[in-house]
């Protein structure tokens, strides 16, 4: 898919992280490998500390209390909001979707359009088509709340040494609205559900539903990790191949689409899988690191959908707030699905990180 969006601009965006930190070097003991083997992972891949949930948070806990304090602030009232959209892999339950509790927490009236999307890695920027779609349909004022969430330290195996470490939970809220004298959105979006086995939780669905087999903890792959076929597992190699070798090229038909260069580009805020995938890519596309936040990983984990926007309220809180910026958006994983956009971002009316006590 390549195209463009026109009138639509993003008003406000926040992070949610969850209070509980969980430390690398605690968790060394977890691992079937000498602690001095795993802890040299450290520095390569950026481990430092991530954000876990509580175990009774679900999905659209995060995604509440971010809309609380939005609510609260002011920053949008009930009778706005025109439409929720949810991108998720794992939600609250099967059925209903998360994005009808959300509606129904609030006791939002009928007409509100309700989706969710079951997307992983790329679900912000997906979410944010979805946004711009409907904007076009939904009542002049109303505006789109996109949420991008996931609590996927409940589906990785402690014991996973190539998944754990890096997995964080979190959510991120977009607030986006029409806007008549916004740039030109250009967007692409590509798929390979060829390999869509590279990221994968095997159990739980209706191919196979969990039962106790399915989690007994096994060494599947012969690597000495141990996980269950309830957990997510992931062929790491894989993924960077396929993360090396797309996303190049993407970002390079989408800047060349506008006729602009990596200079002409602020912000490539990616999404954010560990610091060595991402300085590899830098390396390869010709970003300056210092034009693309990496630091995500190490201080909250990979959250999956919400990195975006929490790497964006890490960084640039202040910056967004007082400044525009011309900013390159672009995820790649589960699916496999690889996108990206061009978008001006800045005079937020909020740009900001919470911690919340989920």
């Amino acid at each position: 898919m390549k195209t463009k969006f026109s009138g639509k601009r993003i008003s406000s965006i926040i992070g949610i992280v969850p209070e509980l930190e969980s430390f690398f070097d605690d968790e060394v003991e977890n691992y079937p490998f000498p602690a001095k083997q795993t802890l040299k992972l450290k520095k390569v891949m950026g481990y430092k500390k991530h954000r876990v949930v509580k175990p009774e948070t679900a999905a659209s806990d995060l995604c509440i209390y971010g809309l609380d304090y939005l609510l609260k602030k002011e920053i949008i009232r009930k009778d706005e909001i025109g439409a929720i959209i949810v991108t998720t892999t794992f939600p609250d339950h099967f059925i209903p979707p998360v994005s009808n509790l959300i509606q129904g927490h609030y006791q939002l009236p009928d007409d509100v359009v309700c989706l969710d999307i079951s997307q992983g890695c790329v679900a912000f920027v997906v979410g944010l088509m979805e946004a711009f779609m409907i904007l076009d349909h939904l009542e002049p004022g109303k505006k789109a709340l996109v949420f991008s969430t996931d609590v996927l330290s409940k589906k990785v195996s402690k014991q996973d040494r190539n998944s754990y470490p890096l997995i964080g939970d979190g959510a991120g809220v977009a607030i986006v609205e029409n806007d008549p004298g916004a740039k030109e959105i250009p967007f692409v979006l590509h798929n390979n559900g060829a390999m869509g086995k590279a990221l994968i939780i095997p159990a739980g669905g209706s191919r196979m539903p969990s039962n106790a087999e399915t989690a007994e903890m096994r060494d599947f792959n012969g690597d000495g990790n141990l996980r269950s076929l309830d957990n997510l597992t992931m062929d790491g190699t894989g993924v960077f191949n396929f993360v090396q070798s797309e996303v190049p090229p993407m970002i390079s038909e989408l800047l060349s689409g506008q006729n602009l260069s990596i200079e002409d580009i602020d912000w490539f805020l990616f999404h954010q899988p560990n610091k060595f995938m991402l300085r590899k890519l830098a390396e390869k596309i010709g970003i300056p690191y210092e034009k693309m936040p990496m630091n995500l990983v190490e201080n909250f984990g990979n959250s999956s959908g919400a990195t975006i926007p929490i790497c964006l309220t890490f960084n640039l809180a202040e910056e967004m707030k007082e400044n525009v910026y011309r900013c390159c958006l672009a995820s790649f994983g589960s699916g496999l699905t690889w996108g990206a956009m061009i978008i001006e971002l800045g005079n937020l009316d909020v740009c900001e990180l919470l911690i919340s006590n989920c």
